[in-house]
C-alpha cells in the first residue's frame, strides 16, 4: 500500500475546494490500484471507467457537459448510478484527449462529485495537446515506486517501517534494528518498488519469482517504446533505455552511449524516456540562491532510472550478486545507493513545486567536484553525499561548503546517525580557506525522515 499518496488522496477529497485530480506516472507503478484502494477505504462507490475500452465516450466528452457524460457513463457495463457517495474514475485518459478539458467543467458544474484520471504515457498526450488545458482547474499527483517504509509494511515488518516513521532527531537506534534494517535495505535493492514486485515477495518470499516480475515490466516498457519513438529507430532507444539503467550517476556524454549517432538524436531519445517517466535527470545547478532550478546548466546532468530493483534487473545484477555486497566490491555499489536516495527524494520533493532534482558539479584541469543532490528543504540549500558503506571521503562536500558558505550538509551511509563539527581547509587558488559546517549523517534507510530530522536541526 502506497501510504503516501493515500494521504494526499485523503487530504484532497477533504479539501472544500476539490478540484479533479490527475495522477502522474510511470506505467505499473501502481494508480490505479491507489485508487480502488482508495475508494474502498472512504466506503465510496467507485465509477471505474476504462477509456482505452471505450473510445466511443469521445464524443460525449466533447459536449463538455457533466450531466450527459455521467448519463452515458452510467450506461456502460456494471457501472453504478453518481450519487453523493460516489468517485469517478477516469483510467487511461491519454486513450480519450477529450476528456482531459472536460476535467475543467467537471470542477464548474459538478464539483460535489470526486473525479480522479490517470493514464500510462499520459505525458505524451499533455505535451502534444491540440486542446485548451483546463489550467487552474486541475490538480496533480505524481506517483512513484513504494518507499522503503511501504516496502517494509507489505513484507510483513510492521516495526521496522514504524521505527523509521516515528524517528525523531537524537532518537537512538539499537545494533540489532540497525542491522536488521540494512539487511531489509539490501533486499529493497534487488526487489524495488514496483508493486507487483514487492506483492509477489510479500505471497512467496521467491527472489526468481520477483525477477520474472521484473523482466515482465522491463518488457512491458520495451513494448512501449513504438507508441512514442514514431519513425525513430527502436533498436537505439532499446540500447539508451540499457545505458541509462546501468550508468545511474555519471554524468551524460552523448558519445559514449552511441559513437555512431548525433549528440541531439541521443538527446532526443533520453526526453523521450523522461517524458514516459522511465528515467529523470538530474540537472547541474550553480547553487548561487534559491530556487535552485533557476541556476541551472540544461547541458550538464545525470540520470535517475525510475526504481532501483528494475536498475539491478536490466544491469544483471541477480539476488546472489546484491546479498554478497559485504563480501565483495560492486562496480556500480555507489550507483545503487544513490538510485535508492534519488528516487526518495524525488518522493519527498514530490508536492513541491521545484521538485527536480539537481547536483553540483565543478570541473577543473587538476580538481573536479562533484555532491550527489542538492535540494531545498526548509528554505535552505542542503546539499548530499551518499556513500554506499561506512566510509568515504568528502573532499567535494568540503569543497562545496566552502565555496557556497552553507551552514549544513547531509551524509546518508550504512552508519548510525550522528552530528558532526566539521572544521577543515580547502583550496582556493593559490590559497587555503578555513570551512566550517554542521554535517548530519544518517543511515540510508532514514532518508524518508529528512524533512522532519532538517527541521528540527534548523528550528
Amino acid at each position: 500500500m502506497q501510504r503516501h499518496q493515500l494521504q494526499f488522496l485523503k487530504r484532497w477529497l477533504n479539501n472544500k475546494n476539490r478540484k479533479p485530480l490527475i495522477i502522474r506516472g510511470a506505467r505499473q507503478v501502481g494508480k490505479s490500484t491507489l485508487v480502488e484502494l482508495f475508494s474502498e477505504e472512504m466506503v465510496l462507490s467507485l465509477l471505474n471507467v476504462n477509456l482505452e475500452r471505450f473510445p466511443e465516450l469521445a464524443d460525449v466528452f466533447k459536449t463538455k457537459d457533466p450531466e450527459k457524460i455521467l448519463a452515458q457513463i452510467e450506461f456502460l457495463p456494471q457501472m453504478s448510478s453518481a450519487n453523493e457517495e460516489s468517485i469517478l474514475f477516469l483510467d487511461e485518459i491519454q486513450a480519450v484527449p477529450e476528456a482531459i478539458p472536460a476535467l475543467r467543467y467537471f470542477y464548474e458544474d459538478k464539483s460535489e462529485l470526486p473525479v480522479v484520471s490517470a493514464g500510462s504515457l499520459l505525458e505524451f498526450t499533455l505535451s502534444d495537446h491540440q486542446f485548451s488545458m483546463p489550467v487552474g482547474r486541475v490538480q496533480y499527483l505524481h506517483m512513484g515506486p513504494m518507499t522503503f517504509t511501504e516496502f517494509l509494511l507489505a513484507t510483513g515488518e510492521e516495526k521496522l517501517s514504524q521505527l523509521i516513521l516515528n524517528y525523531q532527531y537524537g532518537d537512538s537506534i539499537g545494533e540489532i534494528a540497525h542491522k536488521r534494517l540494512l539487511e531489509l535495505l539490501r533486499s529493497y535493492y534487488y526487489i524495488g518498488g514496483m508493486p507487483e514486485a514487492v506483492a509477489v515477495y510479500a505471497d512467496t518470499r521467491s527472489y526468481r519469482e520477483v525477477s520474472e516480475v521484473h523482466n515482465s515490466i522491463i518488457e512491458t516498457y520495451r513494448e512501449d517504446f513504438p507508441k512514442y519513438a514514431g519513425s525513430r529507430n527502436l533498436n537505439r532507444i532499446l540500447n539508451v533505455f540499457n545505458f541509462a539503467a546501468r550508468n545511474i550517476g555519471t554524468k551524460v556524454k552523448y558519445s559514449h552511449i552511441s559513437s555512431q549517432d548525433q549528440s541531439a538524436t541521443i538527446k532526443g531519445d533520453l526526453e523521450l524516456l523522461a517524458m514516459a517517466r522511465v528515467i529523470s535527470k538530474v540537472i547541474h545547478s550553480h547553487c548561487s540562491g534559491l530556487p535552485l532550478q533557476a541556476d541551472i546548466n540544461e547541458k550538464v546532468y545525470k540520470l535517475l532510472f525510475l526504481d532501483v530493483g528494475l536498475m539491478n534487473a536490466i544491469s544483471g545484477l541477480n539476488w546472489r550478486v546484491i546479498s554478497q555486497l559485504d563480501e565483495m566490491k560492486l562496480i556500480n555499489e555507489g550507483a545503487i545507493a544513490e538510485q535508492f536516495i534519488g528516487q526518495h527524494l524525488q518522493a519527498i520533493l514530490s508536492e513541491s513545486p521545484n521538485r527536480e532534482l539537481t547536483y553540483w558539479l565543478r570541473e577543473g584541469r587538476s580538481a573536479n567536484a562533484e555532491v550527489d543532490f542538492v535540494i531545498s528543504l526548509q528554505g535552505q540549500i542542503l546539499p548530499i553525499e551518499i556513500k554506499a558503506g561506512a566510509t568515504g571521503s568528502m573532499k567535494s562536500l568540503h569543497q562545496f561548503m566552502g565555496e557556497k558558505q552553507q551552514k549544513l550538509a547531509i551524509r546518508f551511509d550504512a552508519n548510525l546517525p550522528d552530528h558532526y563539527e566539521i572544521n577543515t581547509t580547502i583550496r582556493k587558488g593559490n590559497k587555503t580557506k578555513d570551512v566550517n559546517y554542521q554535517l548530519l549523517s544518517l543511515p540510508l534507510y532514514l532518508v524518508e525522515r529528512l524533512d522532519e530530522i532538517v527541521t528540527v536541526v534548523t528550528s
